[in-house]
């Protein structure tokens, strides 16, 4: 007998890929059935079902539902994309920040490595040791020159030690490279629990083998002779010395004092306030047995400003950030612990955001690229990057400036759509050139910015200050500049504490020398820019001018007299110079000085989005347990979820229930009301109902009626009850029953 026939309800995303794949070819679908086997279970039948006949779709809901697929396919494709450039823009900021850390600390180390090598040079002058002399236990030598351990003190700076982490972990390996013998001891090796055993097994473990469990400096003796290590320096790293035990870092020192002949040893301790900081914490004895020798590397804010000037100012990788995100950026660093780490951490994550949240992110890959434009030959510059383009907020400000255009190509035809004005097809061409004077824009406002820092070191203004005041795109000066306004107290074009004005009012305090200087500066810094270095080029008259003024010999008939008229004559030199320099600044801030957020489509390579950036590094932890809870069904993405709108169901979590009824009561909740809603939500009421309305016919229901859980126990829900207050507890959203009032719990956190 011949099976079954029935007709199946096709699901939606099967019409959908049978239109995709024939879309081609027609555009009606016509009726089709599913043919399903009878079960074996079951009586053969002939009886065939009604057909129920399925509808095409319509034409032009089929071209939507294939537009949507594309859509998402693209976004799939440029979300990976996104994910790649930000990897390499990323790798490029890294390594430019790791090689200017290099740079500012090379000369330190240099001087470090030259210091070991003098040291041990007088060490071996003294005369060689045999073996046998070498691994006594009691010294040969008893001079006191001879028991002088040579110290470096290694000046940080830091207020912690994440930096200085990586600095002296440089330095090891820099040392290394040189051939020295290194091992590194932290805090943690001083500890009094363990001792100077513990630091000297610590010392044998790096230097002779790792497994080693002695404290004995005689076989440290013994592998420096008998290997033939001799010829290279050893040394020892202590990278925080302050936070060391100071009776245990004592006796390391006395007892290596002792072989310093034998084992000539360096030992490079790490201070973070001060040179004297060891007298606070060694012995006498262990003081008079140092040798030491001060090194001080550049500050934070040295480096901050050497890592903002590669990174910012400098071809990089095309990225910045706002002024908004500066600010932020300078407050978190300056508030939170002043480390490089933290702000190159809040870089990264800024810039993380930055390809996570703008899609046209994906062409700085090609800013640090010469002579290419962005997006050209790449396919980046397609229909929707064009519409998203020319919907930036940078360019629908301007639209007297910008006209707008959008191609679609479908099969051979070309349609134009006007979105504002009438355009051409010349417009939508030049979003190329519109990008690659993007990528030309940053390099004069970023030598006006460097040169106002030059003219600002004299009052030592920090780069991170000039940085966050230049990008600011509403700052009054770029509209109104006028330097006698800037230098007058009560003029309202700029404020107080502004860096322009510090920097003018400073140039008349500058000396003749100071000048020469700013000048020499200047002149390097627009070397490669025509336009400023001309305007630069033509103040050397009036320098020459000031020298002359100030080497003028005098009478010997009256020297005061002539001293006077010629101070006075300096002093109008001095005058016209600083007037001259004055209007120089003035023109680079008037021509050069346009923020990068003033510049038309800015946000494809400017991070402005402060909340998200405050939200990353700062969070809200309170904050998002009490939306996830509301919003639970938005994480877990289960199907009873997403369709229950907002009525509560028994498969939702019970803590997310209990806090979703919590918010139906005041700031005090009676747990007896709480409890009966919470309930209701687990057994509905219907629920019994449909226990009585059985029907006695059981073979067809087993067919026709859909599976549900058996409501719980009522032991079963005070379980579970108990244990949702218990977490809402822990997560500190509420506040336990009180002995005056024990039915009665308090909300301490409400939801915004």
């Amino acid at each position: 007998m011949a099976p079954s026939t029935t007709v199946a309800d096709p699901q939606p995303s099967s019409t959908t890929d049978s239109f995709n794949s024939n879309a081609a070819a027609e555009n009606d679908i016509r009726p089709f059935y599913v043919l399903q086997k009878a079960s074996s279970g079951s009586k053969p039948t002939a009886t065939v079902k009604a057909k129920r006949r399925i509808e095409s779709p319509s034409p032009k809901l089929a071209k939507k539902s294939e537009i949507e697929s594309v859509e998402e396919e693209d976004g799939q494709f440029f979300s990976t994309l996104r994910l790649k450039v930000f990897e390499t823009v990323w790798s490029k900021i890294e390594n430019t920040i790791q090689d200017v850390l290099r740079d500012s600390n090379s000369k330190v180390f240099s001087g470090v490595h030259n210091w070991i090598c003098e040291s041990f040079e007088s060490i071996r002058s003294s005369g060689a040791l045999s073996l046998s002399e070498a691994v006594r236990s009691y010294p040969v030598l008893s001079q006191p020159s001879s028991k002088q351990l040579f110290t470096a003190l290694v000046l940080t700076r830091n207020l912690e030690m994440v930096d200085d982490l990586s600095t002296f972990e440089d330095l090891g390996l820099h040392l290394k490279s040189q051939g020295c013998h290194v091992a590194k001891l932290s805090s943690m090796d001083f500890s009094a629990k363990n001792g100077v055993g513990g630091c000297l097994r610590g010392l044998l473990r790096q230097f002779v083998m790792p497994t080693i469990d002695v404290a004995d400096v005689t076989i440290l003796a013994s592998w420096y002779r008998e290997n033939g290590n001799q010829k290279n320096r050893v040394v020892i790293i202590v990278d925080d010395t302050e936070r060391c035990s100071g009776s245990v870092l004592s006796d390391l020192i006395l007892i290596l004092s002792e072989w310093a002949v034998k084992v000539p040893i360096f030992l490079i301790m790490g201070v973070s306030t001060a040179h004297d900081a060891p007298r606070k914490i060694l012995s006498a004895n262990a003081l008079q047995r140092l040798c030491a020798s001060r090194f001080t590397l550049s500050s934070p804010a040295e480096r901050m400003d050497a890592v903002l000037e590669a990174v910012f100012l400098k071809p990089c990788s095309g990225f910045t950030v706002s002024h908004k995100v500066a600010l932020f950026m300078r407050s978190y660093f300056l508030c939170q612990d002043g480390t490089l780490t933290s702000f190159v951490k809040t870089l990264k994550i800024a810039c993380l955001q930055h390809f996570s949240l703008e899609p046209l992110s994906i062409m700085l890959e090609h800013f640090c690229q010469d002579n290419q434009l962005p997006g050209e030959g790449t396919g980046l510059l397609t229909e929707a990057t064009m519409k998203h383009a020319f919907d930036l907020p940078s360019v629908t400000r301007y639209p007297s400036e910008f006209t707008i255009c959008y191609y679609f190509i479908r099969g051979h035809m070309l349609e134009e759509l006007l979105v504002r004005n009438k355009i051409t097809r010349s417009t939508c061409e030049m979003l190329p050139q519109f990008l690659l004077d993007l990528q030309r824009m940053p390099n004069p406002w970023s030598i006006v910015v460097l040169c106002i820092y030059e003219a600002g070191k004299f009052d030592k203004l920090r780069l991170l200050d000039i940085f966050c005041e230049t990008l600011d795109p509403e700052a009054r000066y770029l509209k109104y500049f006028a330097p006698s306004a800037i230098l007058n107290s009560q003029s309202h074009v700029s404020g107080r504490n502004s860096v322009i004005r510090r920097v003018l009012r400073k140039l008349r305090d500058l000396s003749p020398a100071q000048l020469s200087s700013l000048l020499k500066g200047w002149e390097s810094l627009t070397a490669e820019f025509s336009e400023i270095n001309e305007k630069v080029m033509e103040l050397h008259p009036f320098m020459r001018n000031v020298e002359a003024a100030g080497q003028r010999p005098g009478l010997p008939t009256s020297p005061k007299k002539h001293a006077s008229r010629s101070h006075s004559k300096l002093e109008k030199e001095l005058k016209a110079m600083t007037d001259k320099i004055s209007a120089v600044i003035e023109f680079m801030l008037r021509e050069y000085m346009k923020p990068v957020e003033t510049v038309p489509f800015n946000e494809i390579l400017c991070f402005k989005n402060v909340d998200k950036l405050q939200s990353a590094l700062l969070g809200d932890p309170r904050g998002r347990i009490q939306s996830d809870l509301l919003e639970s069904h938005s994480i877990l993405n289960c199907l009873c979820c997403s369709q229950r709108g907002t009525t509560l169901l028994p498969s939702v979590h019970d803590t997310s229930i209990l806090y979703a009824l919590a918010q139906e009561h005041a700031d005090v909740i009676n747990l007896h009301d709480w409890y009966q809603s919470f309930k209701t939500i687990l057994i509905p009421r219907n629920s019994k109902a449909k226990s009585k309305s059985k029907t006695t016919s059981k073979s067809k229901k087993r067919k026709e009626r859909c599976e549900e859980p058996e409501p719980p126990a009522e032991a079963s829900v005070q379980a579970r009850f108990c244990r949702a207050v218990m977490e809402l507890q822990i997560a500190g959203l509420i506040r336990m029953p009180s002995k005056r009032r024990p039915d009665f719990v308090q909300r301490v956190a409400f939801s915004s």
